[in-house]
């Protein structure tokens, strides 16, 4: 079973250059009071980990439809619908906890209640306590001083944007600007502006084509990675805050088939400096010039994505890649552990992975933070060049 077909599974039974003339972009939907305003209860919201950087992080959401396109799951759409959140540094008081501003939510109800739905979870107490949870960010805050690498986040198949707010979060709190997209009818609930939910038609359509059209999704996703980067680093970028972005200083990761996006969208896009795939299978060839030597990280879970094991489509890619790259397996995690889902499972009291959710949480967190800093700051990382006793888990391949 590809790692696709896993992710589906996993979501169903464990628990998603110049604006062209025929592009727009609006403002998001304000958070529902339920989300943002209701008294807050520690003791019964999920809630996430901390961000372990030095700097306070903002958020904010963005519309955005790229009416040249025509979705591929969706035809009768008007054009391809996206929502983006982004989290960056923001400026705070140096004797403050906190960042100033209202709170970010995690997610809207809706989206919850849909996300919860694939897990068998249809308790509103339940739904409730996850999206009453806070994401360590503050809508529009001000942010720090200075311009800052992009790194932009494709969640997997089926799984909404959201899912990767810890990692996204944790890196916006050490000096990146992240952009995490939800891909029209790709996830489970996607709230839109108009009181509209987009849900995963996309689903049904892989489900009919026995998960064959895979790379459907991966072109889909990098068309939308360089809509996304034209609208943030292009002569009329759509976020307030858009020259926080350093436009030479790129990168790209994703979860599952996010992953494998990562790979063909820096294939098409030379902006890309640097990118990451989290436990996905590649469904597209492998470029001819092995992304320019660009590099790049494997990243996945040791039962499944170790060389020569259950996907060889990682053995054929790694081949084919010229440029610097590192092959990591993490012992005991499961498919869903490089995303927020080890903390949902474990608040719901789901059964998780062998590998606890705080483990998760920190080995995905200081890996992809080590390869970017290495890879868009120039910094060295002595924490990629093999083993480390405060990582057991973490396993290196093919040096």
């Amino acid at each position: 079973m590809n790692t696709l077909t896993r992710a589906a599974t996993a979501l169903l039974l464990a628990c998603a250059v110049a604006l062209p003339a025929t592009a727009s972009a609006t403002a998001a939907p304000a958070p529902p009071p339920a989300a943002a305003d209701t008294p807050d209860r520690p003791a019964d919201r999920m809630r996430l980990p901390a961000p372990t950087g030095p700097y306070g992080v903002g958020s904010s959401v963005l519309h955005l439809v790229d009416r040249s396109r025509t979705d591929p799951w969706v035809p009768g759409a008007d054009g391809r619908e996206l929502m983006v959140t982004l989290h960056y540094p923001a400026a705070r008081p140096a004797t403050a906890r906190h960042t100033p501003g209202r709170p970010a939510p995690y997610a809207t109800p809706e989206e919850v209640r849909l996300l919860l739905k694939g897990v068998s979870v249809q308790d509103p107490e339940a739904v409730r306590r996850v999206a009453l949870a806070r994401t360590h960010s503050a809508v529009d805050a001000r942010p720090a001083p200075g311009r800052h690498p992009l790194v932009v986040l494709s969640p997997g198949f089926g799984m909404p944007r959201f899912t990767l707010t810890g990692l996204a979060v944790d890196l916006a709190s050490r000096g990146y600007v992240v952009a995490s997209l939800d891909h029209a009818y790709e996830s489970s609930g996607t709230s839109v502006p108009g009181g509209r939910t987009l849900t995963c038609v996309a689903c049904t359509v892989m489900e009919e084509n026995d998960w064959s059209l895979g790379h459907l999704v991966t072109g889909a996703r990098a068309a939308d990675t360089r809509f996304v980067l034209d609208r943030l680093t292009g002569p009329r970028p759509v976020w307030r805050y858009a020259s926080s972005i350093d436009r030479t200083r790129i990168g790209m990761a994703g979860h599952s088939i996010g992953g494998a996006s990562a790979a063909t969208a820096m294939a098409a896009d030379g902006r890309i400096d640097a990118g990451a795939n989290m436990d996905g299978s590649f469904w597209d060839a492998p470029p001819a010039d092995g992304l320019g030597g660009r590099p790049f990280l494997f990243l996945g879970t040791d039962e499944f994505h170790r060389p020569g094991g259950g996907d060889t489509s990682w053995d054929t890619t790694w081949a084919a890649l010229g440029g610097e790259k590192r092959w990591l397996t993490v012992e005991g995690s499961g498919h869903l552990a490089f995303s927020d889902a080890p903390v949902l499972l474990s608040h719901l009291g789901l059964p998780g992975d062998a590998l606890p959710a705080p483990r998760a949480v920190a080995v995905t967190r200081a890996y992809l933070a080590a390869f970017f800093d290495e890879h868009l700051r120039d910094r060295d990382q002595p924490l990629l060049d093999g083993p480390d006793p405060a990582h057991p888990e973490v396993r290196f391949h093919r040096p």
